[in-house]
């Protein structure tokens, strides 16, 4: 499995990111998704990474997106085949050290409570339970959490 950073505006990331919109789809309302579209992921401040099959189809994606202060985690999705296999911590890893390697030294995210294993990874990952941030509002399907990159290696 390769994972590297690469432009989100290709038709097999745009696959990716349709699927993951569709599974949001069956679980949240639409005003409770915070959803960035590839012209957003293709700006200069959004670190993007995919994981590619060793015959280069791509099978998953992350982003992070550069904010003053923090980046943030968005767009993380795995297709079912390519669950399991510590591809997800991987893609993590590498946005990690990219952001870190551009001055970030915090990562928050916003996901929902109806992703268990979404949960449970990003705790695995270290994150933390925190309170919203940037324009995020308190949502009863919204979950915020935040790891600190300084002081420890990624993951």
């Amino acid at each position: 499995m390769n994972i590297a950073l690469e432009p989100p505006d290709q038709p097999e990331i745009i696959a990716l990111i349709a699927e993951l919109d569709a599974y949001q789809d069956t679980l949240y309302p639409a005003e409770a998704r915070y959803a960035l579209d590839i012209g957003s992921l293709a700006q200069p401040n959004v670190l993007f990474a995919v994981a590619r099959e060793s015959n280069g189809s791509a099978v998953g994606c992350g982003a992070v997106v550069l904010e003053e202060g923090y980046g943030e985690v968005k767009r993380m999705y795995l297709r079912v085949e390519a669950r399991g296999q510590g591809v997800a911590q991987r893609i993590c890893g590498l946005l990690e050290i990219a952001a870190l390697a551009r001055g970030c030294r915090t990562l928050m995210l916003e996901t929902g409570p109806y992703q268990p294993e979404a949960l449970a990874f990003y705790a695995k990952q270290g994150f933390a339970r925190c309170g919203p941030f940037g324009t995020y509002p308190e949502h009863p399907l919204s979950v915020f959490m935040t790891k600190s990159l300084a002081g420890h290696p990624p993951a």
